[in-house]
């Protein structure tokens, strides 16, 4: 077999590979883009998303606050008699 007339062939059958799997691809791509159920699935991730980070940033300054506080030491309080 010709060397030249392998490679040729090998070449031929990646690049129909490749258009292939890109035309597969892009097709999905688009009936993911015209599913409502898909983009309304999107949204309510997005905001999921968003309460979760609103949360773990309070969270976040709570514990921020709870490390100052330990920080600064113990307080003596004493009780003064009456």
């Amino acid at each position: 077999m010709d060397p030249q007339f392998f490679l040729t062939a090998v070449v031929t059958v990646l690049i129909a590979a490749m258009g292939t799997w890109g035309a597969v691809r892009i097709a999905k791509i688009i009936a993911h883009r015209r599913d409502p159920d898909t983009a309304a699935h999107l949204q309510a991730l997005d905001q999921e998303v968003g309460t979760l980070r609103r949360e773990m940033i309070e969270t976040q300054e709570r514990l921020d606050f709870a490390e100052r506080l330990l920080a600064q030491g113990p307080e003596t309080r004493r009780v003064e008699p009456r």
